[in-house]
């Protein structure tokens, strides 16, 4: 898949045009998601000397990005007369997506699974509710 990922609020704390703290689990998710064969896009209002600071902080922890608030890593405004700051990606991980940026680890889950969020609470909701039968006693299990 190809998919953007805002900085500010996403991967660290929103701290703009400082750099907060990195965001428990972002980059490393980020960087499985890139092992998996996925395309990262960095996609953030950062220009100039703020987004270079962007990307060598994600860098220097590991992570390199396919593409840098572009759709490919050619692209150049100046000689595509059909540019769009709209992107043609499979997926935005954003923090101000409708009801917030999930946990990391639910959108890793999310991506993996090729899941919207309401299947992946249903699958919790399901996996909840049989280790919940699971744990009933000997006696309980007379007492239905």
């Amino acid at each position: 898949m190809l998919i953007a990922v805002d900085f500010d609020g996403t991967i660290v704390e929103h701290k703009y045009p400082a750099i907060g703290p990195e965001i428990p689990f972002a980059i490393e998710t980020l960087k499985r998601l890139a092992a998996e064969r996925h395309k990262l896009v960095l996609w953030t209002v950062r220009e100039g000397k703020l987004l270079d600071e962007a990307v060598d902080f994600c860098r220097k922890r590991g992570l390199e990005f396919f593409a840098v608030n572009r759709e490919y890593p050619e692209e150049e405004k100046e000689q595509n007369r059909y540019y769009s700051r709209k992107l043609k990606v499979d997926l935005f991980i954003d923090d101000r997506n409708l009801g917030g940026l999930p946990d990391w680890g639910v959108i890793y889950e999310m991506i993996n699974k090729q899941l919207t969020y309401a299947d992946l609470l249903a699958l919790y909701e399901r996996q909840e509710q049989t280790n919940n039968k699971k744990k009933k006693g000997f006696f309980a299990s007379l007492f239905k």
